[in-house]
């Protein structure tokens, strides 16, 4: 069989995988049958296929995995020990009397928290907290979410758990040097475009409304706990791990274990030997099964890698007569497609465009720290506002919000976040 027929029988399929995505179907199915499908159609020998596509990928990820593992544990951590909530609680003290600074300053606390902390477990336990607050003051429902969900996207530039994730398609890609000062600031570059989307609206702040809309989500204005049982120093916790990347160059696994000790001891949880080993086997267990599903989705993930790495000279003609070599057109092009990241599109790493992401990085046209940051930006646009992110889809319905009003607010956003975030991925990378 010639190698265009080949290259056409894999796109096709790449297109059936896209359809499938786009209906809601299991990621983790997809793209388990189409690393087969993709060994069988690219004629891959068996031996080959079962040591490159089945074995190796799997056994060169467990180190990624313990990156999640440890970074999640963390997270829950913050949750649990009431570091987060306090934090969160700390921002309603601003009153109802300034509602716009109160707004501006729970974005800015939801981002410092998600700096580190990573799932949907601790964002429901942070946005059960955080939401009601912004209803409070009388932000309106649609309006809230938004400004959440876009709050938590923005730190995940350098958010350790979510990087160590996509670096599975671009395994030379460093965390840390000058990732790490263009991860900064591609974060408060979205940042500053969330605190003007609700700087723009803050007409819409009605407080007169915030009864009505507490009872509509079934909570009232008095569920904060009181975090005045946290130590104040302890609010430095969620940046201790980035901090001591960027300060001492230290790895991932040893700054997270340190900021998440420290974060038990300050918060009293290691007072008692036996209470601090519960709380220890409690956080563990929790933060594993936050992460087991996505564990196994990335095993599925990476097989699929390996598969199509090894089908990417195939594309290469084609991807070489068709992408444009100037790294800036590159850039500029993918913040002005950016928006086909959303539904798991081909340019969502974690959708359909894990095969784009792939097939990019197995042609060897441009290096994985250009590529990472490149794809990294529309897929963000997606965890920032696309309805089929998971966090996302339990705030719109915590929120009793319609997803066209939740997709009205944050995609002309992420759209402009996303253009001047890829010029910056040129300057830094190109």
């Amino acid at each position: 069989m010639s190698s265009t027929i080949i290259a056409i029988l894999l796109l096709i399929t790449f297109a059936a995988f896209i359809f499938y995505i786009l209906k809601g179907g299991n990621l983790m199915v997809g793209f388990f049958v189409m690393a087969i499908l993709w060994a069988l159609i690219g004629m891959v020998p068996f031996d080959t296929a079962i040591q490159k596509v089945f074995a190796e990928p799997a056994l060169n990820y467990g180190p990624t995995i313990i990156y999640i593992v440890f970074g999640s544990w963390f997270g829950r951590v913050l949750v649990e020990s009431g570091i987060a909530p306090a934090i969160s609680e700390q921002t309603n003290k601003v009153g109802k009397k300034k509602p716009l600074i109160a707004g501006i300053l729970v974005i800015i606390v939801t981002a410092f928290i998600f700096v580190s902390a990573y799932g949907v477990g601790s964002v429901i336990a942070i946005g059960v907290i955080l939401l009601p607050i912004l209803l409070s003051i009388g932000v309106p429902r649609d309006l809230a979410l938004s400004v959440f969900a876009l709050s938590i996207g923005a730190p995940m530039y350098i958010n350790v758990v979510l990087y160590n994730q996509i670096k599975a398609f671009f395994p030379k890609a460093q965390y840390g040097g000058s990732y790490l000062v263009f991860g900064v600031i591609a974060a408060l570059v979205q940042l500053a475009a969330v605190i003007i989307l609700l700087i723009l609206n803050r007409k819409k702040i009605d407080s007169s409304q915030a009864e009505k809309n507490l009872e509509i989500i079934g909570a009232s204005s008095d569920n904060v706990e009181d975090g005045n049982k946290v130590p104040k120093i302890a609010f430095i916790i969620p940046i201790i791990p980035v901090a001591m990347n960027m300060i001492f160059k230290w790895d991932a696994i040893p700054a997270l274990t340190v900021s998440t000790l420290l974060a038990m001891l300050l918060t009293g949880k290691m007072k008692n030997y036996k209470e601090f080993v519960k709380f220890l086997n409690e956080t563990v267990q929790k933060s594993i099964s936050d992460i087991s599903g996505l564990i196994m989705f990335l095993m599925a993930l990476t097989m699929f890698s390996g598969a199509a790495s090894l089908n990417a000279a195939r594309f290469r003609p084609v991807f070489a007569a068709i992408l444009p070599h100037d790294h800036l057109i590159l850039a500029v092009a993918l913040g002005v497609l950016a928006p086909l990241a959303l539904f798991r599109g081909p340019l969502h790493v974690w959708g359909a465009g894990a095969a784009t992401a792939a097939v990019l990085s197995g042609t060897g046209l441009f290096n994985d720290a250009f590529l990472l940051p490149l794809l990294y930006v529309p897929t963000l646009m997606a965890v920032s506002t696309d309805i089929t992110q998971s966090w996302n889809i339990w705030g719109l319905d915590y929120m009793k919000v319609q997803s066209k009003s939740f997709l009205k607010y944050g995609v002309p956003v992420m759209w402009i976040v996303s253009i001047i975030n890829e010029v910056l991925v040129y300057y830094f990378f190109g």
